[in-house]
């Protein structure tokens, strides 16, 4: 009876690329797809060793229930020279970063123990990510489905896909700057040095080839993507009508609904110090887990948020090992906090005190933003950013660049925002009655949407279970069991 019961489960096996900001969407996709059909899904994650902690922090997050609903399977991370032992993360990386994309780009190194996991496991469907072009012809080789599970939406994806073929289009050419042909809405232009580079080949990835990760993009079964219909609907068409994937599927945000809230837990104190703070006079500040922020760069910002006389929570990266300039502390006082720990970032964001997010617009920050219903001020600094903030700015106007002058995706590269203008800004932004205002006026409006999105019988709720109906449908098309579809 059991081998019986378990041949009608749906085996998906998820294989993210080796970062925590793709480790976690991948978790949270994971449990989403089981929380919606605990009779049917049966989720796997597989990574290696030193990300399995990754994969467990992001389970907890949902509440001790999601703990009993994913499995784990680890699998060795590549023998990448210049890499320390048990450095598998981007996160971790630190200026070694690149060698983490080097090997993720490498299918001789790569593939071998992802091939071996597979076939280990012996999934009926694999979800991947972008960078691994080979595992689709694994998964035909085996009969079994694939699909592609994005951590960026279609803007940014779509964007990217055309940029590409302009770049190709102009190679040689002293043009500055590469348009998007075709994209919908308003003329996408975008200066060559904040495209990110391996769409223009200015930074050479060992064994990338692009052409391969957009052939193997084109044969997966359909490509998901941590976003929701009302965001990014006419990118969506596009990508599919272009023939760039065969089907769509919006299923996030995934940071919503809330995890439950885990009892006997203290209130961290960041929270305790947003609750001593007007309503909506904050700005958070946050780079993300994985983007380089040169020590001149952090002091400027420091005494940028010291100039601006409006409070301030500050996430700063522990592993940076920057100390802010001397006396600084002791002149911004109880106005400003500066937090080397982790921090509850969703629930800072819902927290009333605070007004604005100051972010790098990485795609899960932009999206626990937007659902918050928070302004963000933006500061771009690699890959796709610079993409995404030009959605948050020009086509969603929830948001203001902190910066205009000249900024590029690499790092060698950057101009040192100065002081002045971060501080110029900030209160402008926060300024009652400015455009932060406004923009908060137009995200609250988003926020509504995208909980509505994954509401029951919302977009992203009915896309969610269409994605399983789809799944199960392939594993039966390759002689699997066929359960009932589910009456949407």
């Amino acid at each position: 009876m059991a081998s019986a019961e378990r041949s009608k489960k749906l085996r998906i096996l998820f294989i993210p690329f080796f970062a925590t900001s793709h480790i976690g969407p991948f978790t949270d996709l994971a449990v989403r797809l089981a929380a919606a059909r605990p009779d049917i899904v049966e989720p796997t994650i597989a990574v290696t060793p030193a990300n399995v902690s990754v994969v467990r922090s992001a389970v907890k997050r949902h509440g001790s229930v999601a703990s009993s609903m994913v499995s784990i399977a680890k699998y060795p991370f590549p023998d990448v020279a210049g890499l320390s032992p048990g450095v598998e993360n981007l996160s971790t990386a630190g200026d070694e970063g690149w060698r983490i994309d080097n090997a993720a780009f490498n299918e001789a190194l790569t593939r071998p123990p992802q091939e071996a996991v597979i076939r280990e496991q012996s999934p009926d469907v694999l979800i991947t990510d972008s960078h691994f072009s080979w595992i689709v012809y694994i998964a035909e080789g085996l009969g079994m489905a694939c699909f592609r599970f994005c951590v960026i939406g279609f803007f940014s994806i779509l964007a990217m896909r055309l940029l590409a073929g302009a770049a190709a289009d102009a190679n040689g050419s002293d043009s500055e700057s590469l348009t998007a042909a075709g994209f919908p809405g308003p003329k996408l232009q975008i200066p060559r040095s904040e495209v990110p580079d391996f769409l223009t080949r200015q930074q050479n990835f060992d064994k990338f080839d692009m052409r391969k990760l957009q052939q193997s993009q084109d044969r997966c079964h359909g490509i998901v993507v941590n976003s929701f219909l009302f965001l990014d609907k006419p990118y969506c068409e596009k990508f599919v009508c272009n023939g760039f994937a065969k089907r769509g599927y919006h299923v996030g945000p995934l940071c919503l609904p809330k995890p439950p809230a885990v009892g006997n837990v203290g209130e961290p104190s960041c929270i305790s110090w947003l609750d001593s703070k007007p309503s909506r006079s904050v700005v958070y500040i946050c780079f993300g887990t994985f983007a380089p922020v040169s020590e001149e760069q952090l002091h400027e910002l420091a005494l940028g948020l010291e100039a601006s006389g409006k409070p301030f929570l500050w996430a700063v990266r522990a592993a940076d090992g920057w100390a802010p300039p001397a006396g600084w502390e002791e002149r911004v006082g109880d106005r400003g906090l500066l937090v080397r720990d982790w921090v509850p970032q969703t629930a800072i964001l819902a927290h009333s005190a605070t007004a604005a997010f100051l972010t790098h617009c990485g795609w899960n920050s932009m999206l626990e933003g937007a659902t918050a219903g928070v302004p963000l001020l933006t500061w771009p600094l690699v890959f796709e950013q610079f993409i995404t903030e030009r959605f948050v700015t020009d086509v969603l106007r929830i948001g203001e660049r902190v910066w205009d002058g000249p900024r590029s995706v690499r790092y060698e590269e950057k101009a040192v925002v100065p002081a002045a203008a971060v501080a110029r800004a900030v209160a402008r932004f926060l300024e009652p009655g400015g455009t932060g205002d406004a923009a908060r006026i137009r995200a609250q409006e988003l926020a509504a949407e995208a909980h509505a999105a994954v509401a029951e019988g919302g977009s992203s709720y009915d896309d969610l279970r269409r994605l399983i109906d789809d799944m199960v449908e392939a594993r039966a098309a390759a002689g699997g069991v066929a359960p009932a579809r589910q009456p949407q």
